[in-house]
């Protein structure tokens, strides 16, 4: 978690705390104006992190503690801003998130800032039926389906004369994180989940999110994909970035949820989800993840309903 301190009304006076990689949030904070940065981290890379802070002349102002934020004793009661870049894959996986609420409740100051402060994940359906083929060999259509195009495949079904078909089941349940086109998107974005930092608990990080898709053209639904944005509200001026397709490439690029059937869709119609996420009960920082879906039309024949599931 790392503290800067980014907002002019900020004080010499407040202390600040950071912990990330490579530390280097907490220099940018002391040259703002901070008063005290103090840096938490768990790997070795800290002995570097020193050794810069040393060479930089803030050995006074920055102190860095090596260990877990809930085992550290930090040189100061309280800090005014907690800073920090936690977000993992799909916003949650592997994330920092439940540390940075530990520290904010632990050691945030009445009225003290946190950046950033809110992040949303969004979703939206695509059109994506050669790469899906390449991945996972083939498409199932679930039995709920009505209208589900299936396509067999010979890739998992006979493999050197084995028969590899649980791979096919195994390759769906994982979703992928990669870059998706705009142009691959079938439905314009929708807010699904959001997380105001000031005020969300660790039991809220499980959740269960109803949400709309509105398709803006005929074509085919393939899978969905998710992407977050992040909101520094604190800011004088309100600061945000977007991991979405729409604009530049992240390292988190977006999570791809391929579905078992293909959906054909037409402009104008919806498709009705429910994304649910929680920690994975033997690993925290995975997420065992649900995908509900009814495509609402008139033409009986293209109606259709699942649920997917998926291990991240």
């Amino acid at each position: 978690m790392e503290i800067i301190s980014s907002k002019p009304t900020i004080s010499a006076a407040q202390a600040e705390m950071d912990h990330a990689e490579v530390h280097y949030f907490n220099r940018f904070a002391v040259k703002a104006g901070a008063k005290h940065v103090i840096g938490v981290d768990m790997s070795t890379i800290i002995e570097k992190a020193r050794e810069i802070v040393e060479v930089n002349g803030m050995a006074d102002k920055i102190t860095l503690l090596q260990g877990k934020m809930e085992d550290v004793q930090l040189p100061f009661p309280k800090v005014d801003i907690i800073l920090s870049e936690w977000m993992g894959y799909f916003l949650l996986y592997e994330s920092m998130l439940d540390t940075v609420l530990y520290a904010r409740d632990k050691y945030l100051v009445p009225g003290g800032l946190i950046f950033p402060d809110k992040a949303t994940i969004f979703m939206a359906a695509i059109e994506d039926g050669d790469y899906k083929d390449e991945k996972i060999g083939c498409m199932l259509c679930h039995p709920q389906s009505q209208g589900a195009v299936l396509i067999a495949s010979i890739v998992w079904d006979n493999v050197y004369g084995f028969d590899y078909t649980p791979l096919k089941y195994a390759a769906l349940t994982e979703p992928l994180v990669d870059t998706v086109e705009m142009k691959a998107c079938v439905t314009d974005p929708t807010m699904a989940f959001t997380i105001d930092l000031y005020t969300v608990a660790s039991k809220d990080l499980a959740f269960s999110a109803p949400f709309i898709l509105d398709c803006r053209r005929n074509d085919f639904i393939h899978a969905l994909i998710a992407w977050f944005d992040i909101e520094f509200t604190a800011c004088h001026k309100i600061i945000k970035f977007s991991t979405g397709p729409h604009t530049r490439y992240t390292h988190w690029k977006q999570t791809v949820f391929y579905l078992r059937e293909v959906l054909t869709v037409e402009e104008g119609e919806q498709v009705r989800c429910i994304l649910s996420s929680k920690p994975n009960a033997k690993k925290k920082r995975d997420l065992d993840i649900t995908i509900e879906y009814t495509l609402e039309t008139e033409d009986s024949m293209r109606r259709s309903r699942g649920t997917c599931e998926y291990k991240m």
